[in-house]
């Protein structure tokens, strides 16, 4: 006589910034039917206004210590304070995870490039800006055209390519009027760890210059189990025309071999420096494709819920599956290619100038269009009704309108499909 098999026990995951989009991506990961996703705070409460880190850690805890089943796991693919939280919330709740001084070697851009350099010479020249004095100059060792950023902040938030004095001077008053809204609560959380002198002295809310980097921006996508650092994806940035701003990432990477392998070597190797384990990240690099030398930007303590989609087009499942299994204390496992699509990117239709926006395309609109070309979806960005310039996270140079997750056979004919999306797709604005 046979014994019924027992149902594996459901896992309880807790996602910090659960919001309906990934919700549905995490759906779709293997196994997601053992699991359950727990909202853990909102979106609009970790990235909208002021962030008031020791009230969200209260309220997290709250909801955790109320919750009446086993805790899991807790994850989130968003950005400070979102990864700074799990990493302390893993600890307090005895669960794998990344250390908080690893995610912070990462999230602060001039700790992050001291600890680089420890390993590797692919870096751009680097130094603070001193906001406190009356006329701040830029460190020695950057010249002109360079870029200024806060040593921490979102996306590409408050980060201006500057190209003489003039603009060096507006940048700075720039950053200077936002900077301490994520640099503040980022300074109590370094105020957690022990800090380099150096690190100590610039603070959270401090201002980076680094070296113009020129070259083809690309990404690779990995993660460390148990010490062992695991490359699985390398994708393609490509920007707008004469821009900074991107207009897509797409994956995999169509660039050279050798300029891919250089990347995955780098990404290796500071990730082992940094002490960087149980976790998923991403590291973004400037190449030039017919040398292979890359140059590292920057490291993200967590994978790239922008790319999930990509993954799950081309890999047959989303890279959001990596980030559970690690949170749960288990081996991702292999990873083959077994998408119905052979190249998938994100695209990003903007406006580059303010404007109050009037229409957007309606749900049946987007679903007509998702219907007739197959391999496409359509997030729009702002609602009717909103200024431009006052959606979060955006870049200082332009606006988002909508992204468009766009895969396909050939480069060519995404590039076609993306195109017919945006023709179709009416934006109507009031300038001024």
């Amino acid at each position: 006589m046979n014994t019924p098999s027992k149902p594996p026990e459901e896992k309880n995951v807790f996602v910090i910034g659960l919001d309906e989009g990934n919700e549905a991506v995490l759906r779709r990961i293997p196994g997601a039917d053992r699991y359950r996703f727990h909202p853990l705070l909102s979106v609009e409460e970790l990235q909208y206004g002021e962030i008031p880190i020791i009230e969200l850690m209260e309220k997290a805890q709250a909801r955790l210590d109320a919750f009446p089943g086993s805790i899991d796991a807790i994850v989130s693919y968003w950005d400070f304070p979102a990864s700074t939280m799990v990493a302390m919330l893993c600890e307090k709740y005895d669960l794998p995870g990344v250390s908080l001084e690893a995610v912070l070697k990462c999230e602060h851009k001039y700790w992050s490039r001291l600890e680089q350099t420890k390993v590797i010479d692919e870096v751009p020249p680097f130094g603070i800006v001193d906001l406190g004095q009356d006329d701040p100059r830029p460190p020695e060792e950057v010249d002109y055209p360079m870029w200024l950023k806060p040593v921490k902040s979102f996306s590409s938030e408050l980060a201006f390519h500057v190209a003489d004095e003039d603009e060096f001077a507006h940048a700075v008053a720039e950053i200077r009027e936002g900077v301490d809204r994520v640099g503040e609560p980022f300074d109590l959380i370094l105020g957690k760890v022990e800090l380099p002198v150096e690190v100590a002295d610039a603070g959270g809310a401090a201002c980076l210059a680094e070296g113009e980097l020129t070259g083809v921006q690309a990404a690779t996508e990995g993660y460390v189990h148990n010490g062992r650092v695991t490359m699985y994806g390398v994708l393609d940035s490509i920007n707008y025309p004469d821009s900074a701003c991107f207009l897509r990432h797409q994956y995999p990477s169509q660039l050279p071999g050798d300029a891919v392998e250089r990347m995955k070597e780098i990404s290796v190797r500071v990730m082992e420096q940094i002490g960087f384990d149980n976790a998923t990240f991403s590291i973004e690099f400037f190449c030039h494709p017919e040398s292979g030398q890359a140059c590292l930007l920057e490291i993200n303590p967590r994978h790239s819920q922008s790319h999930a989609e990509l993954f799950e087009y081309v890999d047959g499942v989303a890279n959001h599956q990596i980030m559970v299994r690690l949170g749960l204390g288990l081996d991702p496992g292999e990873r083959g290619r077994h998408g119905d699509y052979r190249i998938a990117g994100k695209w990003y239709h903007r406006r580059f100038r303010d404007g109050v926006v009037t229409r957007v395309p309606t749900k049946g609109e987007i679903a007509d269009l998702e219907a007739e070309i197959p391999g496409v979806k359509i997030e729009v960005v702002p609602e009717e009704g909103t200024r431009l310039s006052d959606m979060p996270a955006q870049d200082s140079y332009s606006y988002e309108l909508a992204h468009l997750f766009v895969a396909a056979q050939t480069q060519r004919e995404m590039e076609q499909k993306y195109h017919r999306c945006v023709e179709a797709l009416r934006f109507d604005f009031e300038d001024g």
